[in-house]
C-alpha cells in the first residue's frame, strides 16, 4: 500500500489535506509535515480544517497557511484524511471529500475499519506523525528542519510526552532523527505545555473543584460545564490535557473527562495506564480510540452519563 501511495504522490499536482473536528497537536503536526513535504516535492497543496487551530498549536511551521474552505475541490487530484477513524471526523469538510477521486486515509485509531481504497493503517504506531515519518523516510523525503519540528509535536503530543504506553522504540528511534533532524525538544515542549492563557488556568481550577476519586475502582474523574468556561472565560480548547491530571493520582488506572457539548450530552475522554483498554469502554457509546486513550459522547445529564461509565468500567 505504502507503494501505491507514493505512486499517487508522484503522479499528483494538487493535495488537499484534512483532519478531525477539535484539532489537536498530532493531527496539526501531521497535516503540516505533509503539507511542507508536498510543497517541497514542487506540488500544490492545501490544508483545509472545519476548527480554527488551538492556540498552543499556532507555533508551528506553517499553521498560518491553514484554509477553512476552498473553491473548486474536484480539481484537487489527492485528498489526505489523517489521524481520522472514519471520514465523519471530519465535520463540515467531508462534502469537499467526496469531490475528490483518490482519497488516502494516514491512522494509528484500533477502530479504523478503513474507508479510503488507499490508507496507511497501523494501530500499533504511536501517531499519525509516526506514520508520516515512516513514510517520508520511505519516499526519500527531504526532511527539512521545519517538517521535523512538526512530526516531532505530533509524536510528543500522543505519547503524552512519551510518556503513555504507546511510546516504543520505533517511536523513540523516529524522535531522536527528527531532532537530529532540527526539531528542538525543549522549544516544542515550551510552546505546547508552557504558554498556556490565564482562562485556561481559571478553567482548571473550576474543573479541579469537581474531582472525584473512586480507589476502589481505581477511577478518577472531572467534569467541565458550559458554566465553567463562562466563568472562566474559556473555550473547548482550553480543555486540553485536564483528562491526564486525574490520571496522576496513585492507585488510579482510569482517567475520565466529562465535557458539556450540548445541554444534556457530554463528550467523555478516557485515559488509562498500563493494559486497561479504555477504547473498550468507549466502543460501546460508539466513540473509539486506542487502548490508553479514547473518547464518545453520551447523551443525557451528567449523573446519568456517569454511571453509565462506572457501569461500563465495573463490566471490563
Amino acid at each position: 500500500m505504502v507503494e501505491e501511495i507514493k505512486t499517487a504522490i508522484q503522479s499528483g499536482n494538487r493535495f488537499f489535506i484534512t483532519s478531525h473536528v477539535r484539532l489537536d497537536g498530532d493531527a496539526l503536526g501531521s497535516e503540516l509535515a505533509l503539507y511542507l513535504m508536498l510543497k517541497g516535492l514542487g506540488k500544490q497543496a492545501v490544508v483545509c480544517n472545519q476548527d480554527p487551530t488551538p492556540e498552543q498549536y499556532r507555533f508551528l511551521p506553517a499553521a498560518e497557511y491553514i484554509v477553512h474552505t476552498v473553491d473548486n475541490p474536484e480539481e484537487y487530484d489527492v485528498g489526505f484524511i489523517l489521524d481520522c477513524s472514519e471520514a465523519e471526523r471530519v465535520g463540515s469538510i467531508l462534502p469537499y471529500l467526496t469531490e475528490i477521486k483518490t482519497l488516502i486515509n494516514i491512522d494509528h485509531h484500533v477502530s479504523n475499519g478503513g474507508f479510503t481504497r488507499l490508507s496507511m493503517l497501523d494501530p500499533k504506531a504511536s501517531s499519525t506523525g509516526e506514520l508520516l515519518y515512516r513514510l517520508m523516510k520511505a519516499m526519500n523525503a527531504q526532511m527539512t528542519s521545519d517538517i521535523c519540528t512538526n512530526l516531532y509535536a505530533a509524536i510528543l503530543t500522543d505519547t503524552g510526552g512519551f510518556r503513555y504506553s504507546n511510546t516504543g522504540r520505533d517511536t523513540l528511534r523516529a524522535a531522536g532523527d527528527l531532532v537530529e533532524g532540527g526539531a528542538s525538544p525543549q522549544w516544542i515542549s515550551e510552546n505546547i505545555y508552557e504558554s498556556d492563557s490565564p482562562a485556561k488556568l481559571k478553567l482548571l481550577a473550576a474543573a479541579m473543584e469537581t474531582v472525584e476519586i473512586d480507589l476502589e475502582n481505581r477511577i478518577a474523574s472531572m467534569t467541565v460545564t458550559f458554566e465553567h468556561l463562562r466563568r472562566a472565560g474559556a473555550t473547548m480548547d482550553h480543555t486540553e490535557g485536564f483528562v491526564d491530571v486525574p490520571r496522576t493520582v496513585r492507585g488510579i488506572d482510569i482517567a475520565v473527562l466529562y465535557t458539556q457539548m450540548e445541554e444534556e450530552k457530554f463528550k467523555v475522554s478516557l485515559r488509562s495506564k498500563g493494559r486497561v483498554n479504555v477504547e473498550k469502554i468507549a466502543g460501546r457509546f460508539g466513540g473509539g480510540g486506542h487502548t490508553n486513550a479514547a473518547a464518545c459522547r453520551i447523551s443525557g445529564n451528567i449523573e446519568a452519563v456517569k454511571a453509565l461509565i462506572y457501569k461500563a468500567v465495573k463490566e471490563l
